[in-house]
C-alpha cells in the first residue's frame, strides 16, 4: 500500500521523466534529485530517501543495463514498479528557431527514441548528456542559442524553454517502465510479480533447463535479460520477471528447484505489477 510519507529520490533533474513517475505513484510525495543513477541507490541505502524510482526498460529503446547491474550490486529490494507514457519535445530557448540549432541534447535513452527526428536535422550535433531535464537547465544556465534539447513540456516550463517541435519521438506507443527501489522490502501493492537474478553452470541446456522449472508449473516469463558476469569472461547472470507472487506455492517450488542447479539464485523483489492506463 502507497504510504502517506514518501521522499523519492531520482535521477535527474526536476522535470525528468523519473520524477513523474514518482508523481504517478504518490502526487504527494516528496522527491529528491539525483547527479546519477549510483546516487539514487545511495540515497536510498542511507535513508536520505524512503524510495527510488529507476528506469528500467523502454518500449522502443530497450533495456537501460546500467540500473540492472546497480540492482545486481545492491541490497536494495524492488517494492513496486510504474509505467509512464513518454513524450519527447524539442525545446530551446525563447526566440531560438530551428535553423539556429547547432546542438541537441539529451539523454542516450531519449536520443534513441527520437532517431528519426534527429536524422532530418541537417548540420547538428547529436550530444548525449546525463538527463533530459538536465540537458534544458544546460540551455538555460549557459545562454545557449545555437542549442536545443529532447525534453518534456514541463522540463521547458520548469527552465523557461519554448517548444520547438512537439512530440519528436519515433513512436507514439512510447512508454518506459520504472522499478522502485527500498529499504524496507514491504511492497507498495499486494505482489502478484517477481524478479530474481540467477547464474548457471555454463553447459549445453542449462538455460533451458532454469527456464522448464517455471513452464511445468505454468508460471508466465514477463522479461530475460543477461548481463556479463563481472570478472569473468563469457560467463552471464540472467534477470528474470515472473508473473507471479514469491510467495505463491507453485512459484516458491519453482525457485527451490532452480537453486538445486543454479550457481546463485536471489529474489530481487516481489511487488505489484503496474495495472493502471498510461
Amino acid at each position: 500500500m502507497i504510504q502517506k510519507s514518501m521522499r523519492f529520490a531520482y535521477q535527474g533533474e526536476p522535470g525528468a521523466f523519473s520524477e513523474a513517475a514518482a508523481g504517478r505513484l504518490n502526487p504527494s510525495a516528496e522527491t529528491m534529485p539525483c547527479r546519477a543513477f549510483e546516487d539514487v541507490f545511495a540515497a536510498v541505502a542511507s535513508s536520505a530517501a524512503t524510495h527510488g524510482v529507476l528506469p528500467i526498460e523502454n518500449s522502443v529503446g530497450g533495456s537501460i543495463h546500467r540500473n540492472y547491474d546497480l540492482l545486481s550490486e545492491h541490497e536494495l529490494p524492488i517494492v513496486g514498479e510504474v509505467e509512464l507514457k513518454v513524450e519527447h519535445n524539442l525545446i530551446a530557448l525563447p526566440g531560438v528557431t530551428l535553423a539556429d540549432v547547432r546542438r541537441v541534447y539529451s539523454h542516450p535513452q531519449a536520443l534513441a527514441q527520437c532517431e528519426v527526428f534527429l536524422r532530418s536535422l541537417e548540420e547538428v550535433d547529436i550530444v548525449a548528456t546525463y538527463d533530459t531535464a538536465g540537458s534544458a537547465r544546460m540551455i538555460r544556465d549557459g545562454d545557449l542559442r545555437d542549442t536545443a534539447a529532447i525534453a518534456s513540456r514541463r522540463a521547458g516550463e520548469i527552465f523557461g524553454l519554448s517548444i520547438l517541435r512537439e512530440r519528436v519521438h519515433d513512436y507514439d506507443s512510447n512508454v518506459t517502465r520504472f522499478i522502485v527501489i527500498a529499504r524496507d522490502p514491504t511492497p507498495l501493492g499486494p505482489p502478484d510479480k517477481t524478479s530474481i537474478l540467477f547464474a548457471m553452470p555454463n553447459k549445453p541446456g542449462a538455460l533451458f533447463k532454469a527456464l522448464s522449472v517455471f513452464a511445468l508449473r505454468d508460471i508466465d516469463l514477463a522479461k530475460l535479460e543477461s548481463r556479463p558476469l563481472r570478472g569473468t569472461p563469457w560467463e552471464y547472470v540472467f534477470y528474470l520477471d515472473l508473473n507471479a507472487s514469491r510467495t505463491d506455492p507453485a512459484c516458491a517450488r519453482a525457485l527451490e528447484h532452480l537453486a538445486e542447479f543454479a550457481t546463485f539464485v536471489r529474489t530481487l523483489g516481489s511487488y505489484a505489477r503496474w495495472n493502471q492506463p498510461l
